[in-house]
């Protein structure tokens, strides 16, 4: 997974407002009255967010599966003389030196844990490394999204040296989603080289969110939609939650 992706991710996902969505990580912080200095981002990618929170004065930790996409980040956040710990983990293995006052984990990034039991550890593995009363905040695809916005659909955009196709199967006896990309990127002037990549995501319900975090030691704060401090409605695609460590 993200194996090549990891090349041409952030030219992809140059639409993603990593300011926007750290202006909404803080407007959470602050609504729960949370100060915390040492941050984690979970399943962090190329780095986007852990570099801008980085950049407002907070400690951050960067962890992701991916060797490739710590690379990237590590590239990204030398040149911008960040000083960022990035640390190769499974979110359902983890294992940081010491505790963190608050975890965060994006770009539903949680969707990608197809195992009801696996998402359990990675809620105990969230709640061992978190200082009591510390927060987890987190975002998850809905039911919503999968069923009506992904569906069967297939999506294509192209770039000044590179293209992409994306096609979702959606099962809804499984609720599992499968992403079949393929991308074109040009490696000399008009030669493209074509590679594709297979990612699967699960669709959960908010009861079995909820049952996991609570089984784990959290209670919840907040839910909110996408990018807002607003109660998701029935159509919302994205929710986020904020949880509490007890």
């Amino acid at each position: 997974m993200y194996q090549e992706f990891a090349r041409v991710y952030d030219e992809f996902m140059e639409t993603v407002p990593y300011e926007t969505w750290a202006d909404h990580i803080e407007s959470l912080w602050q609504k729960h009255d949370v100060r915390p200095t040492l941050v984690l981002d979970l399943a962090c990618g190329t780095g986007g967010l852990a570099i801008e929170l980085s950049r407002r004065g907070y400690d951050m930790i960067g962890a992701d599966l991916s060797i490739e996409m710590l690379e990237e980040a590590q590239e990204k956040s030398a040149v911008e003389g960040e000083n960022i710990l990035w640390i190769h983990q499974d979110m359902r293995e983890l294992e940081l030196f010491g505790t963190v006052d608050a975890i965060v984990c994006t770009c539903d990034s949680l969707n990608y844990i197809t195992d009801l039991e696996d998402l359990n550890r990675v809620f105990q593995g969230v709640s061992a490394y978190l200082e009591s009363g510390g927060t987890f905040i987190f975002d998850i695809n809905t039911l919503y999204k999968y069923e009506q916005v992904l569906a069967e659909n297939t999506y294509a955009d192209t770039y000044d040296d590179a293209a992409f196709i994306w096609q979702n199967y959606y099962d809804p006896e499984t609720r599992e989603n499968e992403y079949q990309v393929t991308f074109f990127v040009e490696q000399e002037q008009d030669q493209y080289v074509r590679f594709e990549e297979v990612h699967i995501q699960k669709a959960y319900s908010l009861e079995e969110i909820r049952a996991c975090f609570e089984e784990a030691g959290f209670e919840e704060e907040g839910l909110y939609d996408e990018l807002s401090l607003q109660a998701p409605g029935p159509d919302a695609e994205r929710v986020h939650f904020v949880i509490r460590k007890k």
